[in-house]
């Protein structure tokens, strides 16, 4: 039986892994604090949050929660920030009961926030 594709965040939520779903749900939240205006939608079937252009993704693989920064020169500027951060790529992995710091990832949404208004002036 083929699992049916997610169509908001929170249906996605819904269909976690209940030891996933409280680290999504904080994900969520702490993005939208930084982004209140972002819109959220379901983008490669995972939940993603626009600004202007994409802002940054959060989603779950059968171990890792992941933050998709989508900016692979962000995850490089951040390097020494990431030292103790599963990275590949421009995803962040990370276990469900070691989330991510917030103040990280307040950082990341910001920063994002900042390439994309720069990106909407041009």
């Amino acid at each position: 039986m083929k699992a049916v594709a997610p169509r908001s965040v929170d249906e996605y939520i819904a269909q976690q892994p209940p030891a996933f779903q409280p680290q999504l749900e904080k994900l969520r939240a702490i993005i939208r604090s930084v982004a209140p205006d972002a819109e959220e939608g379901i983008s490669y079937q995972v939940p993603c949050f626009r600004h202007h252009y994409m802002l940054v993704g959060i989603g779950v693989n059968k171990k890792y929660c992941s933050l998709y920064v989508m900016s692979p020169s962000l995850v490089k500027a951040m390097k020494g920030e990431l030292e103790k951060v599963q990275v590949s790529g421009a995803t962040l992995h990370f276990l469900p009961d070691q989330a991510l710091p917030t103040a990280l990832i307040k950082k990341i949404v910001k920063a994002r926030m900042q390439e994309n208004v720069a990106k909407a002036k041009k």
